[in-house]
């Protein structure tokens, strides 16, 4: 992905993503028309939510994703390896395990260590610190991801 979001000519860049040069052109249209590029001189840029949907979509590695759990010992199999799949498993998993998870500090601590976004994380902190619990605290979750990232307008 580094290589196709670098600085290059729309050949090269067509050639990093497998398509022809036409078909990169009127991908770029539509990109631009969705607000994810915008047009600087003769070529394109990330706009902001075209960066947030890079990041959100970014996987760590296997061994760093976020293991759901409603208790000790008590795995639920579902599993998160990026901001999206994060979003997307606390709109699907038990409240029980919401809870379980956000006031043992086991969300912040991935959002800061894995994801290293220190500001998410510290927000997630404040919605502990709201004493919130069943669907009220996944939609506090859902709410806080979605305001930075925009997810729900991604997804």
């Amino acid at each position: 992905m580094h290589e196709a979001t670098s600085r290059m000519d729309m050949n090269m860049f067509a050639q990093a993503v497998n398509l022809t040069p036409q078909q990169t052109i009127e991908q770029m249209h539509v990109l631009a028309n969705e607000g994810f590029l915008r047009k600087v001189g003769a070529g394109y840029g990330l706009t902001d939510k075209g960066k947030n949907a890079l990041k959100i979509s970014l996987q760590v590695p296997e061994d760093k994703a976020f293991r759901f759990y409603v208790g000790v010992d008590e795995p639920l199999g579902l599993s998160a390896r990026s901001i999206e799949e994060f979003y997307t498993a606390i709109k699907e998993v038990s409240v029980d395990s919401l809870d379980f998870h956000l006031y043992r500090g086991d969300f912040e601590r991935w959002v800061e260590e894995v994801l290293q976004d220190e500001d998410l994380a510290d927000e997630v902190d404040e919605v502990e610190g709201y004493g919130l619990n069943g669907e009220d605290l996944r939609k506090a979750l859902l709410r806080i991801i979605d305001e930075r990232y925009g997810v729900g307008d991604l997804l």
